[in-house]
């Protein structure tokens, strides 16, 4: 029961409710009939609930998983802050962020199977997109990474990638504990942290005054008027 919720903000309403959401996306899908379920579920006025995520179809079953999504990350943030990674090596600390968001939402395959194919709907893949490399740039600041050049946004595509095609295995993996997907895991941090180190020679004897990944990035992302 969420107490309190006439009390809330539509944004904390929005987070608290995305649990509940989740586990009635299990038989309903991301339908307005499991944010009713999850809304009475919770103690929440279905009206306000509606109100939270606004829309209609498919703009207010994106706004749901995004919801979720967000619930995931506030709680990974909250229970692997950087002091508690700190001592820890690098590949452990992504290996224990991915682990914990799948085991964040143990159980809930079926609501995640249906989660990615919103997501892949056309006019969804663009807010997919931002929020799996919103989750990714979380997991690598709470890692502790502080690049700031062209390997900020290398380093998150490849682990948005990771995490993706990890989630793929772990909702279809029946395997006692999930041992598949953890070793699946295993074996794609070893090639990226491969990947990583052969980068890093490579560039670190490359000449790169010709040309600037920095500076192409930055003119994507805020181009000369």
């Amino acid at each position: 029961m969420i107490d309190n919720a006439a009390d809330l903000t539509l944004d904390e309403l929005r987070l608290a409710l995305a649990p509940a959401i989740a586990d009635s996306a299990i038989f309903d899908g991301w339908t307005e009939a499991a944010l009713i379920s999850a809304a009475e579920m919770e103690g929440v006025e279905p009206a306000l609930a509606k109100l939270a995520f606004k829309g209609n179809g498919q703009s207010r079953a994106m706004a749901m998983v995004t919801a979720w999504i967000e619930a995931t990350d506030a709680a990974m943030a909250r229970d692997l802050p950087p002091d508690v990674l700190a001592t820890r090596k690098i590949r452990e600390r992504i290996r224990d962020l991915v682990q914990y968001r799948l085991d964040a939402v143990a159980g809930q395959e079926e609501a995640m199977r249906r989660a990615l194919a919103v997501g892949a709907m056309p006019q969804n893949v663009r807010s997919a997109f931002r929020r799996a490399w919103k989750s990714a740039d979380i997991m690598w600041r709470l890692a502790g990474d502080t690049a700031t050049d062209y390997n900020h946004y290398t380093k998150r595509a490849i682990l948005a990638s990771l995490y993706t095609s990890t989630l793929l295995v772990w909702i279809d993996d029946e395997s006692d504990d999930k041992a598949e997907t953890r070793a699946f895991l295993d074996r794609r941090i070893d090639n990226v942290m491969q990947f990583e180190k052969a980068k890093a020679q490579f560039l670190g004897g490359a000449d790169r005054e010709h040309f600037s990944p920095v500076r192409l990035l930055g003119r994507l992302r805020y181009p000369a008027e």
